[in-house]
């Protein structure tokens, strides 16, 4: 006869079934758990990841992978980190594997490099600048002492090589003070103070154009670095000039607008020229958003401004401006 099951064995079977039941359940939640935390620190990670299979199919990956899905299609699995450059962006890519399975990462070193590139060619303009400066002095001291000798019908060449060398001082001050960092020395002066110095500027300046130049009419005291400011508002008004140079008509306006709100100044500058060719490289170093500039005009006088508590920002509208900040210290 065969065996039979007893009712206690039937009640100890199901009871060693149910609990294998609730154990692979429990080991299921843990599971989710866990793929549920490794999906999340994936996703939390700053650069792209894949975990590909054998197949190199997709078996996880987080946001910032999906977005570079094209670039997935480039990669290869090496030992050594490498560098690739996709859709104009730098990254660096590195590679494990482990079993059955490879990992590959994605850093965008872009900023990184763009870093490294700027501190490179500001030593190398640093340096430039060094090497230059003595002999634009030289330059200059013998225009100004050719300007007194000189016949009256040769004294607009004499002018012309005074503006030039002029125009090359004021980039070797920008590429040094650049090299160096803003460091503001400030003291309360009054704003009329500041526009005889810009005009002096202007005049050495030169333009072949009928140019119409408005300043606020109110006079007010600052508190800051009159030399930087100077150089602040006068990058702003040489590029205005410039602009309105590169235009057709014979005609322009510049003009400089002034408000306060009881915290900060706030100066509204507007040109009647050309407009900006390529608004993304504002405010970027050593890209000019003109014919003629090494872009770093526009950076420093952000710079100067935020070092007086302000900053430089450019509003789009009917009548594109600049507006320079600068905080109202007592």
């Amino acid at each position: 006869m065969a065996d039979t099951i007893t009712p206690e064995e039937l009640n100890l079977l199901i009871e060693q079934t149910y609990r294998v039941e609730n154990e692979f359940n429990e080991l299921k939640k843990s599971y989710a758990h866990l793929q549920d935390t490794v999906e999340k620190v994936v996703e939390f990670l700053p650069n792209a990841v894949w975990v590909l299979n054998e197949d190199h199919s997709v078996f996880l990956q987080n946001s910032k992978a999906r977005e570079l899905w094209k670039l997935l299609k480039l990669l290869e699995y090496q030992e050594d980190d490498y560098e690739i450059k996709f859709e104009e962006r730098s990254f660096i890519i590195k590679s494990s594997s482990y079993k059955d399975k490879i990992m590959l990462s994605a850093t965008d070193i872009t900023e990184q490099k763009r870093k490294e590139n700027l501190a490179t060619m500001g030593q190398m303009a640093a340096h430039l600048s060094h090497e230059i400066r003595n002999p634009i002095g030289a330059i200059s001291l013998m225009s100004s002492t050719l300007k007194k000798r000189v016949i009256p019908e040769n004294l607009p060449i004499v002018e012309e090589i005074q503006k030039s060398v002029y125009r090359i001082d004021r980039i070797i001050k920008a590429t040094l003070m650049f090299s160096k960092g803003v460091e503001p020395k400030k003291s309360a002066f009054m704003f009329s103070e500041l526009k005889r110095s810009i005009d002096e500027a202007v005049e050495y300046y030169g333009y072949t154009k009928d140019i119409k130049f408005v300043f606020p009419s109110e006079d007010f005291s600052i508190n800051g670095d009159k030399d930087l400011l100077e150089m602040l508002f006068g990058n702003f008004i040489t590029n205005a000039i410039d602009a309105i140079e590169e235009g057709e008509d014979e005609r322009g306006v510049v003009e400089v607008r002034y408000q306060e709100d009881g915290q900060y100044h706030h100066f509204f500058i507007y040109d009647s020229g050309v407009a900006i060719a390529n608004e993304n490289n504002l405010f970027e170093a050593f890209k000019s958003t003109k014919v003629k500039g090494n872009g770093l005009g526009l950076v420093l006088s952000k710079q100067i401004a935020q070092a007086h508590g302000g900053d430089v920002s450019y509003h789009k509208g009917e009548k594109k401006a600049f507006e320079v900040t600068l905080f109202k210290e007592e």
